[in-house]
This record gives C-alpha cells, sequence and structure tokens, in this order.
C-alpha cells in the first residue's frame, strides 16, 4: 500500500522543530530513522498531514563521554552503536544489543532515539536501556527534562514523552569497570523481533560477590519489565553457577507474560528463565 499524501519539513535547529510541532500539533509526526513511521504510513494505521524531519538539526548524534555518564544523540544509528570502540569498552551490552535489531540496513538508518520513542515491546533497546538505568533527555520550548528509563515507558507503544517534546539524547550512568552487561534474546524466526529478552548489568566486587543487579525482561509485558526477584536473589551473593541458575528462575515473578501468535504464555515464562539465566551467565563472564 502507499501512505497518503503528507507534507514534508526540514527543520534546521531544534527551535524551528519546535515551532513546527506547535503549528502542526498532532497533524505533524517526527521523522528519525523512519524504520517503524513510515511502514506504519504505507498500512495507513498513522496518516499524519506533515512530516518533520530531524535529520538535519544538528548536535542530535553522536556517542561522548560525560564524567560518568554515556551520551548518546537520539539520531545515533545502531550501526554507530554497535561500530563504537567506547561503547564496546564502556558498555558492550549495549553494543550487543544494538548488533541484533534488524538486519544491516535497519541498522545503518535506524536511530536509537526512534526506536526508544516509538516503544514497541517487541524492540530490544528497552530493554537493555532500562537495564543500564538510562535517562531520555526530552526538550520542549520551555525548557529540558531528564526521565529516568524506569518511568519513560508507559505501556505499548505509549512513553512519558508530550507531543510538544523531542528526545534529544540517552544518558547511561557509566558503571564500575569492567562493565558486566549483557543483552539475550530469543528472536521472532520471520520478522526478527523480540518474542522474549533479557538484559543484565551487575556491578561484582573484588572478591566475586555481586554488589548490584539490574535484570529486564523484554517480551513479556507492555514494557520493560524489571525482574526485581532475580535481582534480589543475585545481590550480596557470589555469582556461582548454583546463584545465577536460582536466580534466573525467578526471572518471570509477578509478571503474566502476554501472548502472541507465535508464543503461548507458558512458553513465554519458560523463555525468560532460560534468556535470563544466559543473560546473567554473559554478564558474569565479561572481563
Amino acid at each position: 500500500m502507499h501512505p497518503a499524501s503528507f507534507g514534508y519539513q526540514a527543520p534546521g535547529s531544534l527551535e524551528e522543530a519546535f515551532g513546527l510541532l506547535r503549528e502542526h500539533g498532532e497533524d505533524g509526526k517526527l521523522l528519525a530513522g523512519g524504520h517503524s513511521l513510515i511502514p506504519a504510513m504505507k498500512l495507513r494505521l498513522t496518516q499524519p498531514d506533515v512530516l518533520i524531519d530531524l535529520r538535519r538539526v544538528p548536535g542530535l548524534s553522536g556517542i561522548r563521554e560525560d564524567g560518568e555518564t554515556l551520551v548518546v544523540g537520539a539520531l545515533t544509528t545502531h550501526t554507530e552503536v554497535t561500530t563504537s570502540d567506547t561503547v564496546r569498552r564502556l558498555l558492550p551490552g549495549l553494543a550487543d544489543t544494538a548488533s541484533v535489531i534488524g538486519d544491516l540496513q535497519v541498522r545503518n538508518r535506524g536511530t536509537m532515539g526512534g526506536s526508544v520513542a516509538h516503544a514497541d515491546p517487541a524492540a530490544d533497546l528497552p530493554v537493555t536501556l532500562t537495564a543500564l538505568n538510562a535517562s531520555l533527555v526530552l526538550a520542549s520550548a520551555a525548557g529540558e527534562r531528564t526521565v529516568p528509563a524506569d518511568d519513560f515507558f508507559v505501556d505499548f507503544f505509549t512513553t512519558a514523552l508530550e507531543p510538544h517534546e523531542i528526545l534529544t539524547a540517552i544518558r547511561i550512568p557509566l558503571p564500575p569497570s569492567p562493565a558486566k552487561t549483557s543483552y539475550a534474546k530469543l528472536p521472532h524466526p520471520a520478522s526478527g523481533y523480540v518474542v522474549v529478552s533479557a538484559a543484565a548489568a551487575l556491578s561484582v566486587n573484588d572478591a566475586g560477590a555481586c554488589t548490584g543487579a539490574r535484570l529486564v525482561l523484554g517480551g513479556v509485558a507492555g514494557t520493560p519489565h524489571r525482574a526485581t526477584a532475580a535481582e534480589a536473589a543475585l545481590e550480596g551473593r557470589e555469582l556461582t553457577p548454583e546463584v545465577m541458575n536460582s536466580a534466573a528462575a525467578r526471572a518471570a515473578d509477578g509478571v503474566d507474560p502476554h501472548a502472541d501468535s507465535y508464543a503461548d504464555e507458558e512458553y513465554k515464562r519458560h523463555m525468560a528463565v532460560v534468556y535470563a539465566r544466559r543473560a546473567i551467565e554473559a554478564a558474569a563472564a565479561r572481563q
């Protein structure tokens, strides 16, 4: 199918973009990589009057260290994240995540901010960013605000982003070295979207004991699901195979997985345990 007719604007600054959002209101849609918006337009699921292309706005892409924080611009592509030496050194789990998004063409064009703002429950990045305790920088004509990932993802395809706001950057606190982060994913065999996934971020002291853990599941709920029971089972304990297995077994506590045409609730619950264990083991093995 072809999309309905629409206008096109390519602002050269954030201020110009804010003005276009104000002018067009709900009839205007922001365009980043376009891999979610354009297919929806072709199916007539959304019919904006005008697209506001952000790619000419300066300062919205790039990866840099800011003290103890990694800052990733919203228009940074998945390939740029995957191939970044900085990301691979500091947050290898994020690089792992970006490397399994879609296919090569999607990774070359798709953006971090576009994926996050779309908030597809079958997406990869929201899961890892929640595990990494990331925050999202939301800008408007009135200024900026920063929202933790734990609060940003509200429901299916719903975020804390207001209609007049633009997601400009993702800020991720850097964990102690070495960075024990990982991502494990069971992809749908046709689409590559998440059936079940798990992201882990662990802090481990010199004695080998876990001093902090964040474990997040994808594909089981409308938003990334914090596996708090599994986190509690890891914290304060040496990361032996028995401890990791026991913690993973509690990954699906407190969640009723959403069934779909490919996987029922029981299958997703079982896979949540399997992929939680894989993520925990992979994170613990980071050197």
